[in-house]
């Protein structure tokens, strides 16, 4: 092979991640090289695997250094920015990552001519009330304003075997009889499979929908945060009291644990504000077609996938029998 028709090169940025770690094995799949541009490449070799010999290289790159970002999208013919944060640590903010560390991204990514895919998240607006949201938000703008053929996605909360989500509360039920039910429990999600949010952005490094556009991805069912609860406890046959807590309350305890140091807060005051609004594809985005569905995805279900990575939750693990909570 010649370097003339040598695989597009996809640099992914945050390819280590929970997400990014699928995104590399999408774009793997279909035979791409690809660059993974993470903060610690010495921590990223478990990807190797997910391709070809030599098809997955690794650069050191931090979004706060301007430098490494173009070093790192150089040569590049496409550009996938997964990289976020639930929270703030030191110099790592959401304005420093989610907001400064995306422009760079694109206007790299414009130096260089490469195509851009840029995951986002539902609740992205540049004047919300979060912290989180707002960061995301200014990012959209900025990165449409660089490179206005981008292609952005925004993901509900994301589930699969490394999610934060259903591992945390699954988790939490080992030790604790009680789990929070912030402001009742009433917020609306909808849940999207890490492999479907995955597909969705190697489909648009393939140039398989519209760009210029931000889709909006969320799975096949409105879950509230209670029903997410109540399916957790089912599946790994645990019984456990959900307390609701006020969002007062709530966010005086997150603000409390995020001043704790050298640990990751369960919960933040930011993370509370975010839990005001529902988390669910807009009529919009449906309407205007703007979903998994442009992608020709047919989304995955929680019950469909959430067993076979949470059964290790349950009071014996795999050899429990089914029915018997504790």
């Amino acid at each position: 092979m010649t370097l003339s028709n040598l695989p597009p090169l996809v640099t992914v940025f945050g390819g280590s991640g929970f997400v990014g770690r699928h995104v590399v094995r999408a774009l793997a799949k279909r035979g791409f090289r690809i660059r993974v541009a993470v903060r610690r490449p010495d921590l990223a070799g478990f990807l190797q695997p997910l391709g070809n010999v030599g098809q997955i290289s690794f650069v050191q790159a931090n979004l706060r250094y301007r430098k490494s970002v173009d070093a790192a999208v150089h040569g590049s013919d496409h550009v996938v920015n997964c990289v976020g944060i639930l929270f703030e640590t030191g110099r790592n903010t959401f304005d420093s990552v989610q907001d400064f560390g995306a422009r760079a991204v694109a206007e790299a990514a414009r130096g260089t001519g490469a195509t851009l895919t840029h995951v986002s998240a539902i609740g992205a607006d540049a004047n919300a009330e979060s912290l989180y949201a707002r960061s995301k938000g200014r990012a959209e703008r900025a990165i449409l304003e660089t490179v206005p053929d981008a292609v952005i996605l925004r993901p509900s909360i994301v589930f699969g075997p490394e999610d934060g989500f259903f591992n945390k509360f699954a988790e939490m039920s080992r030790f604790s009889p009680v789990l929070p039910l912030v402001g009742g429990g009433e917020t609306a999600f909808q849940p999207v499979y890490v492999t479907d949010v995955a597909e969705a952005v190697a489909k648009s490094v393939e140039g398989k929908v519209a760009k210029g556009k931000i889709y909006e991805i969320g799975g096949p069912e409105v879950l509230t945060f209670k029903n997410c609860l109540e399916i957790l406890m089912k599946t790994i046959d645990r019984k456990r009291t959900l307390l609701p807590v006020p969002f007062g309350i709530a966010s005086m305890i997150g603000s409390i644990a995020s001043l704790v140091p050298f640990i990751t807060p369960p919960l933040t005051s930011d993370q509370v504000t975010l839990l005001k609004s529902d988390n669910v594809v807009s009529a919009n985005a449906q309407t205007e077609g703007r979903t998994l569905q442009a992608f020709g995805i047919a989304p995955t279900s929680v019950e469909a996938v959430l067993p076979s990575y949470v059964v290790r939750y349950r009071p014996q693990g795999q050899y429990s029998r089914s029915g018997s909570a504790a």
